[in-house]
């Protein structure tokens, strides 16, 4: 199996057919492993944890003023590029299921009408905070938020490098 998260010229079409074809053929023995099922819940608990604090500071309605009112957020057509393909299969593993279509043809293909449809995000989407969010929002509420997503960033390195381990030795070599 080639490295899905080989930067040159992957489109997220590929890196969504790699995780969808990894994830049926070897997501049954990567949720058997102990060790990256523990990762996984402490990676779904810390997401609701940054997510409730984001809710909680006001970011999510300031990002969502922006994006019906204000004429665009921060999660524009492209930002799916940045994703990788072992960061897709996570989801997969999480339960999400990965669109295949764009719900607005001017934003990130996993943006959807509530927010993003992923659960494990890409680093620049969990802690980008534009200057008008910053402004705004109380800044005790942003350094708690900086916390909680500290933690969940913690967890997605871990488990990240856990799957890719984990593919490694199920590839005959």
């Amino acid at each position: 199996m080639p490295n899905p998260d080989n930067p040159i010229s992957r489109s997220i079409e590929e890196k969504i057919a790699w995780a969808e074809t990894c994830y049926q053929e070897k997501g049954g023995l990567l949720l058997r492993d102990e060790k990256s099922v523990i990762l996984l819940n402490r990676l779904k608990e810390a997401v609701r944890a940054s997510r409730a604090a984001m809710v909680s500071a006001g970011v999510a309605d300031e990002c969502k003023t922006c994006e019906e009112r204000e004429g665009g957020s921060c999660c524009g057509a492209g930002l799916e590029d940045r994703y990788d393909a072992t960061l897709l299969l996570i989801n997969l593993l999480l339960g999400i299921q990965l669109p295949k279509r764009r719900s607005d043809p001017s934003s990130c293909l996993f943006l959807g009408p509530d927010g993003c449809l992923l659960m494990a995000r890409q680093v620049i989407c969990v802690n980008y905070l534009c200057k008008k969010i910053e402004n705004r929002v109380n800044p005790s509420k942003i350094s708690v938020l900086r916390d909680k997503e500290g933690v969940e960033l913690e967890c997605l390195f871990l488990l990240h490098e856990r799957i890719q381990r984990k593919l490694k030795a199920y590839v005959p070599g």
